[in-house]
């Protein structure tokens, strides 16, 4: 028998210098992979929750996030601002196809809505005679 108790893997996720990686950092994502994971385990979705399964989705969280920031900044740029507020990611969520499905029925607070104006309460343009004179030939 080994002296060795446990039976774990050993010295898991560190490098020859005795240094930690985050599992996030060997994924190459911002997102918390081990974060995620705990919340995965806690929230009673599955009984288990497989390795693999955080790091796919703080992929994809940070995917969404990074591309609704990105519209969100090119809606507060067009309007000659710097700072991203609820209203500009409502904007941006709203004018886009696939964000708005995805979204659905989600509300942003303090987001307000789409400027829209329906065609009916315009007022109706007036037609202009391009014969120069009054009279009409029927």
């Amino acid at each position: 028998m080994s002296a060795m108790k446990g039976g774990g893997k050993g010295k898991r996720g560190r490098v020859a210098g005795g240094t930690t990686i985050s599992r996030s950092q060997r994924a190459g994502v911002t997102f918390p992979v081990g974060r995620i994971a705990r919340y995965l385990k806690e929230g009673g979705y599955a009984k288990r929750v497989g390795s693999g399964a955080p790091v796919y989705m703080a992929a994809v969280l940070e995917y969404m996030v990074a591309e609704v920031l990105e519209l969100a900044g090119n809606a507060a740029k067009d309007n000659k601002k710097a700072r991203i507020v609820p209203r500009y990611i409502q904007l941006a969520v709203r004018n886009d196809d696939e964000l708005n499905t995805f979204f659905g029925n989600a509300i942003i607070a303090s987001g307000g809505v789409l400027p829209n104006i329906n065609a009916v309460l315009l007022p109706k343009k007036k037609k202009v005679n391009k014969g120069g004179s009054g009279s009409q030939d029927y």
